[in-house]
């Protein structure tokens, strides 16, 4: 959390990353510029925010104002690679981001291997984390290149998931098909003595035509038959987890995010399913920055139908309802599709878009943060006064 000195009204600045164009600390950076324009005495407190996705940790270590730790992992391929991860000030919560590791934009280099890519990656970073002593884990998740139910994250932690011959299964989404127990005695010692929360954007289940292999399988490099394949591999990893631990995931709403990773995670370690953008406006202290708050802005790349979803304007919009200052919300995007009537709904006083008309896409993606602050300009004075 970066705050101003001023002694006029107090602007909270809570965007998303632009993807593609400004990471979430930079867009916030530029809207605060604007909200200083329009009145330099205002406080305003920057909030770069997320919603469980790529980018996640991006935020929450800036907000922090702490370090991201390197640590040398293997992809979703297992080809070696570095990840990150961060630990707030006091190092009470380690934060996990899956696309770190295990994400798409880290396999992009070679055609997609939708029944061999797994999280293993992911398991390491969080051993990691689980060893710097922290006392809760956050794992944000989104971005993933695999369907592996979460077994890579597992293995990565120290369980071996094994087949009818009590030999363990390969990797990834096929060996899944496999899958016959669990052999939880190398568990990492600490796994089960800490809190893992797990943030999400989506709700789908883990398995059926709304589930991890048949929405996002495809993004992924999944064919009809892989999708077949990988639906019917879940399920059986379903009812593999369901029997060692007895809690039930298969219709666990949030369970087919990140190719299935709730499923292991809320089974083996008990980890909780959480609105991403809540968790993350939890964990950067957005509630009580809002207690005094004369304005909030927040925005994201694209503002349409899902942004009021658990999306992050929906999530800065729903803490705002809930502040005793209740401020008005206003949305910055690159552009608005959502009509005014849906987002006033949903508690969004107004949404601008930052497109300044007819223009190449080279020339936008230049002028975004300065579109920004232009525009945060704009909406400040319009709301607040000069």
């Amino acid at each position: 959390m970066t705050s101003t000195a001023g002694t006029g009204p107090h602007v909270v600045v809570a965007p998303d990353s632009f993807k593609g164009s400004l990471a979430a600390v930079d867009v916030a950076a530029a809207l605060a510029a604007g909200v200083l324009a329009a009145v330099p005495t205002a406080r305003v407190t920057r909030l770069p925010m997320a919603d469980g996705g790529e980018g996640t940790l991006a935020a929450l270590a800036a907000a922090w104002d702490v370090p991201q730790h390197a640590l040398a992992t293997v992809d979703a391929l297992g080809r070696p690679t570095t990840a990150f991860w961060a630990a707030s000030p006091d190092g009470r919560v380690g934060v996990v981001e899956l696309a770190s590791a295990s994400g798409l934009p880290a396999v992009s280099d070679v055609q997609r291997q939708p029944l061999h890519a797994h999280t293993r990656g992911t398991g390491d970073v969080a051993a990691a984390v689980l060893d710097a002593g922290v006392e809760e884990v956050i794992v944000c998740l989104g971005g993933s290149a695999s369907t592996d139910g979460g077994a890579g994250v597992l293995t990565g932690l120290g369980v071996r998931v094994l087949d009818a011959a009590g030999e363990e299964v390969p990797d990834g989404g096929e060996g899944l098909a496999r899958a016959a127990s669990l052999d939880l005695t190398g568990l990492h010692p600490r796994a089960r003595a800490v809190r893992w929360r797990l943030a999400v954007d989506v709700t789908n289940p883990l398995t059926g035509e709304h589930g991890a292999a048949a929405v996002f399988g495809p993004q992924k490099g999944a064919q009809p038959g892989d999708v077949v394949f990988l639906d019917e591999a879940l399920a059986r990893w379903a009812g593999v987890l369901e029997r060692e631990t007895r809690v039930a995931v298969r219709e666990l709403p949030g369970a087919g995010a990140a190719g299935g990773v709730p499923a292991a995670l809320v089974a083996v370690l008990g980890a909780t399913v959480e609105r991403g953008a809540d968790l993350v406006a939890e964990a950067v202290g957005l509630p009580a920055a809002l207690a005094d708050a004369a304005l909030v802005i927040t925005g994201e790349g694209s503002f349409d139908s899902q942004s009021v979803r658990g999306k992050v304007p929906d999530g800065v919009a729903r803490a705002a309802a809930a502040s005793p200052a209740r401020p008005p919300v206003v949305v910055v995007a690159g552009q608005v599709l959502l009509p005014a009537a849906q987002a006033r709904a949903a508690g969004i006083r107004a949404a601008f878009s930052i497109a300044p008309g007819p223009t190449t896409l080279d020339d936008l993606l230049d002028r975004t943060a300065q579109r920004l602050t232009d525009v945060a300009s704009s909406v400040t004075s319009l709301v607040l006064g000069p």
